[in-house]
């Protein structure tokens, strides 16, 4: 039997399986400090101290505030200033506000983002064939309620229900967001489950861990693919190559029992002929 065939459940991750960046972090912040009338910031020192803030506060508060019932507003407040001030800009608070509410603004947009070609297309085919397709995303509420639709991803035609970290209160590589997936989907069991994602440690392995099948997409070439490979993870470049790998394998089912039938005729024919 294919896998295809055992399905009731596809989930997606959104960046770098949907969804990609567009340009350099520093572009937006330059474009913001320059509309407060300040130089453009350094950009190699911007995207450094954007990474360790961005950590930082993913540690002391995940899924962006959730728990301590933060407003996702001040959440981006701290982040944005704490970046400024680890890349060696510290401006002062009516300046930064200027800065800070062009940068949210920004990306609660769809304007940083470009959907990959081939992603509505699989997304609308899986639906097509009957399946329940999911959002798995560590991404806060604008993603689902802005972002995605904005980009071509509607819930009712691309894609049915979403599990976003920010919402959810739980976050990749937890394997209870998947969990709560395969609830929100009407209780489907795992082995009648796909998820898709770009990472070996939040997408693949927590995925696996609760009995989903899995595959990972290679869309930039990773250095890391091919241990992913090595450890026996599918691995496929894009979702045009999923939708055929999915294909593939039900075909090769269709052919197989179209075999299986015209022997079995010809034995039927075979054992009438002698009767």
């Amino acid at each position: 039997m294919s896998l295809l065939s055992k399905l009731r459940l596809i989930t997606v991750d959104v960046t770098g399986t949907l969804i990609a960046y567009k340009g350099h972090l520093g572009d937006y912040y330059c474009m913001a400090a320059k509309s407060a009338g300040m130089p453009c910031p350094d950009y190699n020192r911007m995207h450094e101290g954007f990474k360790v803030a961005y950590t930082e506060m993913a540690r002391q508060y995940p899924c962006f505030g959730f728990a301590a019932k933060m407003p996702n507003i001040e959440w981006w407040r701290t982040c944005v200033k704490n970046s400024f001030v680890k890349a060696g800009y510290d401006y002062d608070d009516e300046t930064f506000e200027k800065i800070f509410r062009r940068i949210y603004s920004a990306f609660g947009s769809s304007a940083p983002y470009s959907a990959f070609p081939d992603a509505q297309p699989f997304l609308r085919w899986a639906r097509e064939k009957g399946l329940t397709v999911g959002i798995v995303s560590n991404a806060e509420y604008r993603y689902k309620d802005v972002i995605l639709p904005a980009l071509g991803f509607n819930q009712g035609s691309e894609w049915d229900f979403g599990v976003f970290s920010g919402i959810a209160g739980v976050e990749k590589p937890d394997p209870r967001i998947y969990k709560i997936a395969l609830e929100m989907a009407g209780n489907i069991a795992p082995e009648e489950a796909l998820h898709i994602g770009d990472s070996m440690r939040k997408d693949y392995t927590p995925a696996r861990s609760i009995g989903m099948h899995a595959l990972l997409l290679d869309r930039f070439k990773t250095a890391d693919a091919e241990s992913w490979r090595q450890s026996g993870a599918t691995v496929l470049p894009d979702l045009v190559a999923t939708q055929e790998w999915l294909t593939k394998n039900q075909n090769e089912e269709q052919k197989q029992e179209t075999v299986a039938s015209q022997v079995l005729n010809r034995i039927s024919e075979k054992l009438k002929m002698g009767a």
